[in-house]
């Protein structure tokens, strides 16, 4: 079993009338990229912060890499990371002086500043001052400062917010490395499902302050994936012709409708092996839910993203 980083039970946090977060849990482990989706106002930061301890819980626990006292919990978030509050980056400064600024804010040794401008594709930045970077630039500068104490646990707000496409890429491959090459676990939010799912290995929707649902990658890839609906009055017989076809991941959704999740380019024989045993077949044909429209169909097709 991998070791659990962090356990909200029950989260709640009000403000005046407004229920930003109700009893949330949440339970993210070692090497995951958790990704936390919802609109805007759905509670992502208000979660976030909450873990980071930057407000106040109303209700609920949170237990950090095991631990659980309060002293115990504020000890264990020095192992963390976070983009919630961007750090101060220094204007007049360059890439690599700003992260000397943070190493010794941080209390460690400069000896990462290297690898981390290179991980973060800014070893190219030399002399110009951050005030001079594009947003993409600042972005990465932000996430290397807080990568610099070697944080166990990154929690990231809408990392690629306001960037270009290929910013988007870049910050997305970033991230993966991160995992990969350091271990490191990651928490982050988006209001876009479509841009998440490039990344996230998990996810959790938020909507209106509540969490409405939890799946792996591969669960969500089942909930969207491309697959034939087949409409018939007679779903027995049609049971034993897609079985005489070898075709086994299939779904009888109800008394008049299939759904099939393989050979998805061979509907025109699929329909001739049914009519030829003389299935009434009322219709068939490919659909795919789009990620988008999954997540509208969750969140009661409401979004403002």
């Amino acid at each position: 079993m991998s070791e659990t980083i962090l356990k909200a039970t029950n989260v709640s946090k009000t403000y005046g009338k407004n229920k930003a977060l109700d009893k949330v849990s949440i339970e993210i482990k070692r090497g995951m990229i958790y990704g936390l989706i919802g609109e805007n106002g759905a509670g992502k930061s208000t979660f976030m912060r909450m873990v980071m301890g930057l407000i106040k819980i109303d209700e609920g626990d949170i237990e950090l890499f095991g631990e659980t006292g309060k002293k115990e919990v504020q000890r264990a978030r020095r192992k963390m990371g976070q983009s919630i509050e961007t750090p101060a980056l220094y204007p007049e400064l360059t890439a690599r002086e700003n992260l000397k600024v943070q190493a010794a804010n941080g209390g460690v040794s400069e000896r990462e500043i290297d690898h981390l401008l290179h991980l973060m594709n800014l070893s190219n930045a030399g002399k110009k001052k951050a005030k001079n970077f594009s947003l993409g630039m600042r972005q990465r500068l932000a996430i290397a400062s807080t990568l610099i104490t070697n944080p166990e646990f990154l929690i990231l707000d809408e990392p690629t917010n306001g960037l270009d496409p290929s910013g988007i890429v870049e910050m997305r491959e970033i991230i993966q490395r991160l995992v990969a090459e350091r271990g490191i676990t990651v928490l982050l939010s988006s209001h876009l499902l479509d841009e998440l799912s490039q990344v996230a290995t998990h996810y959790g929707i938020l909507h209106d302050g509540k969490l409405i649902n939890e799946l792996s990658k591969e669960e969500l890839a089942h909930e969207t994936r491309q697959y034939i609906e087949l409409e018939t009055t007679e779903v027995q017989k049609a049971v034993v012709v897609l079985d005489e076809l070898e075709i086994n991941d299939y779904e009888v959704v109800n008394g008049t409708s299939i759904n099939i999740y393989e050979r998805i380019d061979d509907v025109a024989n699929i329909n001739r092996s049914l009519v030829l045993a003389d299935v009434n077949v009322s219709r068939i044909g490919t659909t795919r839910q789009k990620l988008e429209e999954y997540f509208l169909q969750l969140t009661g097709g409401n979004s403002h993203a």
